[in-house]
């Protein structure tokens, strides 16, 4: 797993993507149920740095779960580090999961996965992310 020297970066790209409706997971440590904020691949030559996730509760005041995975694929997620456990989520206001005080690199082949607790109401995410290289 490579990561560029971000002293001497070539590229900075600035990247904001969402995911409305996050899936709930039904139990255990696999894949199901976690949906991919943010991936990067395992020869991308480029470090991810995330600056902000925000999850908004969308309807009843629900718990969200934010993981770092050490490979891209989630189904072997031995090397999964929690980031934030069953966070909640105010009724229909948002909770700053990410921000610039606590910002995460994802080097090459990591992935931070998010999944909402079962049978508590919808969490929609926004991830602000920059691709250097």
């Amino acid at each position: 797993m490579a990561a560029p020297n971000i002293v001497n970066v070539t590229t900075i790209t600035g990247v904001t993507t969402f995911h409305a409706g996050i899936a709930a997971t039904t139990g255990g440590k696999g894949a199901l149920g976690i949906t991919t904020v943010v991936s990067n691949a395992a020869s991308s030559g480029k470090v991810l740095k995330i600056n902000s996730l925000v999850a908004a509760g969308i309807g009843a005041t629900t718990g969200v779960t934010l993981q770092y995975f050490n490979d891209v694929n989630h189904a072997s997620a031995g090397s999964t580090v929690s980031i934030g456990m069953t966070l909640s989520v105010p009724t229909f206001s948002t909770l700053a999961v990410i921000n610039k005080d606590n910002s995460v690199y994802l080097e090459e082949n990591t992935a931070l996965g998010i999944f909402a607790q079962p049978f508590a109401g919808t969490i929609d995410v926004v991830c602000s992310y920059e691709e250097i290289s």
